[in-house]
């Protein structure tokens, strides 16, 4: 193997570029993975637009590949075998605060990234290899069955990320969901929750993106500013209003219209929002005299990866048809492009590579 590999390396705000770098060197406990397909993730996007970490980094977290290196005292892993990869797991120990409770996104263990392929670890699927740190290894890893693509495996992570707000949104047989936007992420709350027996209905300003919502399982899309989005929620609610609304989309203006459609007693769920001091108005009063919730939830479950492993691996969430794009390492700038300014069709962009 090589001792050089390529990677995209972030310096700065909007400035990634392709470079040479050392392939990982492993320790203890630790694997190398051969990359095969990386998701281009909104939460990196936000880091390379915004600066929201200091640079360099190499990122990439929805990262599936072949095992080329396993380190010593590795004794459940095989090179050669296919796997995908959770950078982020908590530590479970029953003096954890945060695992006790099931906030696993706020443990210690959890906030530390356990995937590299140099500098700070960032994830580092967009590289040709990456290193897989022991906590990992031992529990963010699943292997990959012979009749799913790395592509597919790749979706897990940001899978079991929705499964997570389904199951804290409570999402219940018979209910009205609302889900404001269809990219990716919206495309994947709602097959959960049609799996979870809700009736759907769903907004995207794109015509493309609503008319797959509607393949997948919703049961009305809706343009934003569509005159016949209010009566419907109503319509299918018996009058109540949404009894969730999801936030699929990274932007605080839309939550007005979330709150207004949900009704008393509802949830607006917001999942998009993960950059600080993202600021906004709310209505104390619906919170209060309505009753109406807000709430957030962030990044994965460890407890439900199996789970949504077993969603994707038999198809029941169907995620082929969310990819449009498919980008070398080399292109990597328009890859990034077309995931901040969808055109032409873009729903999933990988990176191959």
């Amino acid at each position: 193997m090589s001792q050089t590999m390529r990677a995209a390396v972030y310096r700065g705000i909007n400035e990634v570029q392709v470079e040479s770098v050392e392939v990982p060197t492993l320790l203890r406990g630790e694997v190398l993975l051969r990359v095969h397909a990386c998701g281009v993730c909104g939460t990196d996007l936000k880091k390379i637009h915004f600066g929201l970490a200091p640079p360099p980094r190499i990122f990439g977290h929805e990262t599936a590949g072949i095992l080329v290196a396993v380190g010593e005292g590795v004794d459940a892993w095989r090179v050669g075998e296919r796997v995908l990869v959770n950078h982020h797991v908590p530590c479970l120990r029953e003096d954890c605060f945060y695992c006790q409770r099931r906030v696993f996104a706020q443990c210690p263990v959890y906030k530390r990234t356990g995937a590299t392929a140099g500098f700070e670890p960032s994830g580092g699927g967009f590289a040709e290899y990456v290193r897989v740190m022991d906590w990992c290894v031992d529990g963010g890893m699943e292997r990959i069955p012979d009749d799913v693509s790395f592509e597919e495996a790749s979706f897990v992570e940001p899978l079991n990320t929705c499964l997570k707000g389904v199951e804290l949104a409570d999402i219940r047989q018979g209910d009205t969901v609302f889900v404001i936007g269809q990219g990716p992420i919206g495309l994947l709350f709602t097959q959960l929750a049609k799996l979870a027996g809700a009736n759907i209905v769903v907004t995207d300003r794109f015509a493309y993106r609503r008319e797959l919502a509607v393949e997948l399982g919703a049961d009305f899309a809706f343009d934003p500013d569509d005159a016949q989005l209010s009566p419907t929620v109503q319509y299918l609610s018996k009058g109540r209003g949404a009894d969730v609304a999801i936030v699929a989309v990274p932007s605080t203006a839309v939550v007005p219209q979330a709150f207004e459609a949900i009704r008393p007693g509802g949830k607006v769920l917001l999942f998009a929002q993960t950059r600080m001091n993202d600021l906004m108005q709310v209505d104390a009063g619906a919170i209060c005299m309505q009753e109406k919730s807000l709430i957030g939830s962030y990044s994965s479950d460890i407890l439900l990866q199996k789970r949504a492993a077993e969603l994707i691996f038999s198809r029941q969430v169907r995620v082929r048809e969310l990819i449009s794009h498919r980008f070398p390492l080399d292109s990597i700038q328009e890859a990034i492009e077309y995931a901040s300014h969808p055109r032409d069709n873009s729903l999933k962009i990988m990176v191959n590579p």
